[in-house]
């Protein structure tokens, strides 16, 4: 029998085919990382260049019915109106460092009487919880913010209940609170004049690559490592090594080395 015939046995095509199978989903994965890491480059020349632009009108960027695109995202917009406090709504389960907390998400009326939804920030909670009564007010009267730009989540998790919801969608707490709210919100930059107790500034993404890069270049390794044990252990049991089975070559178990 050729010295390679063992290739074509049952076990050797099984083995081949698990290999082939790792080795593909491994470079998908790196390619999806590789990917990951395109999109947050993108996202970071997005907010970079939005911040050296400045802000615009938000009647330039968001309105009602208009949903937030990958091009309006991360803009810095200006607004003036008035904070809506009763129907302020409180996004549950945000902590911070390991602290409970909550986002507080105020409506800020605008003079066309259509309002744009404004995450004013972060407020530590205990266990139980906080309500709209629980949190620190708003400036009154017209106040006049900036803020980025932010896209509706999606979900069951935007389901609104009690003026509290898990993810902010504008559509969503506009017909909760039985509003006209313009396409997507805002997360506050900067407000004028400035509330008495003001609340933790909301967390901006990190402008850096992260670990997709590395991650990709693992799996990529892992894919490469299953396709050189396999040409390994074929070469092994080609010189009559024990192969991936603790066989010989020929099929018969190998030599335990006792007597």
């Amino acid at each position: 029998m050729h010295k390679l015939g063992f290739l074509v046995s049952r076990r050797w095509i099984g083995f081949a085919l698990v290999v082939v199978l790792l080795a593909w989903v491994a470079w998908r994965l790196g390619e999806w990382q590789f990917h990951r890491l395109e999109d947050r480059q993108e996202r970071n020349a997005i907010i970079e260049r939005n911040e050296k632009a400045g802000a615009d009108p938000i009647t330039e960027v968001m309105a009602p019915g208009q949903d937030v695109t990958g091009s309006t995202e991360w803009r810095i917009v200006e607004a003036t109106g008035t904070y809506a406090v009763e129907d302020t709504v409180i996004v549950r389960y945000r902590t911070r460092e390991g602290s409970a907390g909550v986002d507080v998400v105020v409506p800020l009326e605008l003079a066309d009487g259509s309002s744009v939804l404004v995450d004013r920030g972060w407020y530590a909670t205990d266990n139980r919880g906080a309500t709209t009564a629980d949190v620190p007010a708003p400036p009154p009267g017209e106040v006049t913010v900036t803020g980025w730009v932010r896209a509706d989540a999606e979900g069951d998790s935007t389901e609104v209940t009690d003026q509290s919801t898990r993810a902010v969608n504008s559509e969503e707490i506009g017909d909760a609170l039985g509003r006209e709210v313009v396409g997507g919100w805002i997360d506050l930059r900067s407000e004028s004049p400035e509330p008495e107790t003001p609340l933790l500034p909301v967390e901006m993404p990190e402008l850096n690559n992260g670990p997709h890069f590395f991650y990709g270049l693992q799996w990529w390794f892992f894919g490469a490592l299953a396709i050189f044990g396999f040409f390994y252990l074929m070469y092994d049991e080609w010189r009559g090594g024990r192969g991936p089975w603790g066989k010989t070559r020929d099929g018969a178990p190998a030599d335990s080395g006792t007597a």
